[in-house]
């Protein structure tokens, strides 16, 4: 893929590709569809992140427009999703609806960034653990913040703390309101089986509709989004850039950090899952820049974080979607409903938003490959719970760094375990086969000890010591590295300090099959102070023939 092309919009190539109007058909019902069930999605999350329900429809609509229009998939819908309740609901309470404008502000710019440096390439290199263990973690989270709702507690504020939280539920158990309690098990239902009865209809939008009529006709006593805050705005204001201080920017760079970081994970990963369904395949670094501007402009109209939707992506290409028409199409009725409809919004009791959110983190966690990781290698598990652990208990934003660190750990224990060096006489990794015999009539006095992956930092060690405790005083002794395609700086300080220690004890040094880019690293860090550029050959046979001429 050329550099032009992969910073093109998937949009642009489609416009200049064409369009088939029954594909066009296809994409503005898809659109339509999407829409509809986006709206009581973009309401809860917003709500559940402690923000008012307008915000996250102005996310849904001005993000969803963005990252349709500049991303790098065709069939990306992008708006607020679970994955960001936990990040905004932490930043609202440390710093403000304010401190969390500027963080998402921040967040955009990151991403963008990233998409420049082509990190799009390097993030589908994070462990499956972490993302399971981080994702299920914030399943739960997003299933705890809901009981309140459930279960209709008047219990005012609840603790941010996930232990907390649920002491506070089991001290106020005996307020439970059965009317609240029917509505919020009557909405998981339809959610999660309404598509048996037919997959064209949202079974969320049917629970949401049925159960706000219900509350209205027959006035049933439970809270609604109008007790809690009142008229939804159908309005938007202006966009306005942030204004922020050295002192605020610092303090928020650690979340915003936290939302680039998982937006362009869950981003990244909903396309991946989108190119399976339909045979395509996106651009991962435009995809990231057109996060990072959907971000910027959602700050900037006073919304909340967006990513893209993997359970609104599915719904689209179920629908028949195919290019990003679907998703314009998507934020153009969230757009009118939000204008037209939203005063009707704030008759939604809290009980239907709350069963939705049940059924989404039920299906977010990723329970069976939470459980089948737990019969992985112990290192991996490790991960997996550290990183569980650390989101449901701490913070996701501690549990994302942990996690990255041990995944390098881990990354580099493997690594060092992959380089081996050994000596004449010893079996090679499984093949069953000497590797002397390749080797004839090697000359008495002559050592040849192979490396056999890179060397870097991770293995320098191991590689210096092993070399260091040879208990025989060779004349001389061949390195074989035919198989080490990577010498870092720790690597080249351990071979110095290696031939520096032969040679004062009068062992020639020779260095066999180093390819052209190890050779150039070596001799820009100039190792050849340690030894003659005549000791430094193509191959092993050459290398004999030189330990011969030497030994003569």
């Amino acid at each position: 893929m050329t550099t032009s092309k992969e910073f093109t919009p998937k949009l642009f190539t489609i416009l200049r590709e064409g369009i088939t109007r029954q594909q066009l058909t296809r994409d503005v019902v898809a659109g339509l569809v999407v829409g509809i069930v986006a709206l009581p999605l973009a309401i809860a999350f917003a709500i559940a992140s402690g923000v008012s329900p307008e915000k996250g429809l102005i996310t849904a609509v001005v993000a969803g427009f963005i990252i349709s229009a500049f991303g790098g998939s065709r069939v990306q819908i992008g708006g607020p999703t679970g994955a960001f309740i936990v990040i905004v609901y932490g930043i609202v309470q440390e710093f403000g609806t304010g401190g969390l404008v500027i963080a998402t502000f921040m967040a955009g710019f990151l991403l963008i960034g990233m998409g420049l440096v082509k990190m799009g390439n390097l993030l589908k290199f994070i462990p499956y653990p972490l993302i399971i263990g981080f994702t299920s973690g914030i399943a739960l989270i997003i299933f705890s913040s809901q009981v309140k709702d459930v279960l209709g507690l008047e219990m005012g504020e609840v603790p941010a703390d996930f232990i907390s939280k649920w002491v506070a539920y089991f001290h106020h158990l005996q307020g439970i309101n059965p009317w609240a309690l029917a509505i919020a098990l009557f909405t998981m239902a339809l959610t999660a089986w309404f598509h048996k009865i037919t997959p064209r209809v949202p079974g969320s939008i049917v629970a949401i509709l049925l159960s706000t009529l219900a509350v209205v006709y027959f006035d049933l006593p439970v809270e609604t989004i109008e007790t809690r805050f009142g008229e939804i705005s159908g309005t938007f204001s202006l966009p306005v850039i942030p204004a922020m201080s050295w002192e605020t920017f610092k303090s928020l760079l650690q979340p915003a950090f936290a939302i680039a970081l998982l937006g362009s994970i869950e981003s990244l990963l909903s396309a991946v899952v989108a190119d399976g369904m339909t045979g395509s395949r996106h651009r991962s670094n435009m995809e990231l820049i057109a996060q990072g501007g959907a971000n910027v402009f959602s700050a900037m109209f006073g919304g909340i974080p967006a990513t893209g939707a993997i359970a609104r992506t599915a719904t689209n290409i179920r629908n028949g979607g195919r290019t990003p028409v679907a998703g314009l199409v998507h934020a153009a009725v969230l757009l009118l409903i939000m204008l037209f409809l939203a005063p009707y919004a704030r008759l939604i009791p809290f009980a239907a938003l709350a069963g939705i959110l049940v059924v989404i983190s039920y299906r977010m966690g990723e329970w069976g490959q939470f459980y089948r990781m737990l019969r992985s290698t112990r290192l991996d598990v490790i991960i997996l719970l550290n990183t569980f652990l650390l989101t449901v208990i701490f913070d996701l934003v501690i549990a994302i760094e942990v996690g990255i660190v041990l995944s390098s750990f881990l990354f580099m224990k493997r690594m060092a375990e992959v380089t081996q060096v050994r000596t004449l006489g010893q079996e090679s990794d499984g093949d069953g086969q000497l590797f002397e015999e390749e080797l004839k009539d090697i000359p008495k006095g002559v050592v040849i000890y192979e490396v056999n992956g890179p060397l870097f930092f991770g293995a320098a060690r191991q590689f210096q010591d092993t070399l260091l405790n040879i208990h025989e005083h060779p004349h001389i002794l061949i390195l074989r590295m035919r198989n080490v395609q990577y010498v870092d700086a720790t690597g080249v300080y351990r071979l110095g300090e290696m031939l520096d220690h032969f040679r004062r004890r009068n062992t020639q040094v020779i260095l066999s099959g180093v390819n052209a880019e190890v050779r150039s690293t070596l001799e820009r860090a100039g190792l050849y102070a340690f030894i003659p550029h005549a000791n430094v050959l193509p191959n092993i046979a050459e290398s004999l023939a030189r330990a011969r001429t030497l030994l003569r």
